[in-house]
């Protein structure tokens, strides 16, 4: 197979696990419905960036050792979880704002960047998802084995911009034609809340 079928054999692949929805992906959808797209975007940069951690661990292994030490594989888990489930209590009990006002989430864009960052950087199972599909374009016969996760770390990470920023300006955009009054607001910050404390509670269960 060529270099360029082979690009686009991966290019299928991955818009092919677009078409199933994680953890963070409906993170964005939920920051993006509450408070529109702009927040969704930064959400999704922060998504993106914690993917490429994940292609330069993989890159250097360190993925393959963290997924086959108990301790490190338990460290992950709790950091992660924990700052979870506090973002979902601080969500869940957060106040609405009054009608008035725009609906938004009482975070600066930094602080919304790095929620999204952590909750994919922190997933278990994204560093499984790279460590089995990456190697399947991997050749050492062409070269440096870093240089080529990278590679394809780049164009992961360019499709996965490109499909959280559509996927948060169409979010936002629905999310505005819907009345949200003072009790939809409040409900919605429940729901980020409650989404939060379920992302937590699913990595501190999910098996090695």
């Amino acid at each position: 197979m060529s270099a360029i079928a082979e690009l686009g054999a991966f290019i299928l692949v991955v818009c092919g696990l677009f078409l199933i929805p994680g953890p963070a992906v409906l993170l964005l959808v939920t920051r993006s419905a509450q408070a529109g797209a702009k927040t969704g975007i930064i959400t999704g940069l922060g998504i993106a960036t914690g993917d490429f951690i994940h292609v330069l661990l993989a890159a250097v292994g360190i993925s393959a050792i963290l997924m086959t030490s108990p301790a490190a594989f338990t460290v992950i888990k709790i950091a992660g979880a924990a700052y979870l489930i506090c973002m979902g209590i601080q969500a869940f009990s957060a106040k609405a704002s009054p009608i008035n006002r725009p609906v938004v989430i009482q975070s600066s864009f930094p602080k919304i960047y790095w929620h999204g960052l952590l909750v994919e950087a922190v997933n278990p199972k994204t560093a499984l998802f790279f460590l089995a599909l990456f190697p399947q374009f991997v050749h050492p016969e062409s070269g440096s084995i870093i240089t080529q996760f990278l590679l394809l770390g780049v164009v992961f990470v360019g499709l996965t911009v490109i499909y959280t920023t559509g996927l948060a300006v169409f979010t936002g955009t629905v999310s505005q034609l819907i009345d949200r009054g003072t009790g939809m607001n409040r409900w919605g910050h429940k729901a980020l809340g409650l989404l939060y404390i379920c992302l937590g509670l699913q990595v501190v269960f999910l098996s090695p």
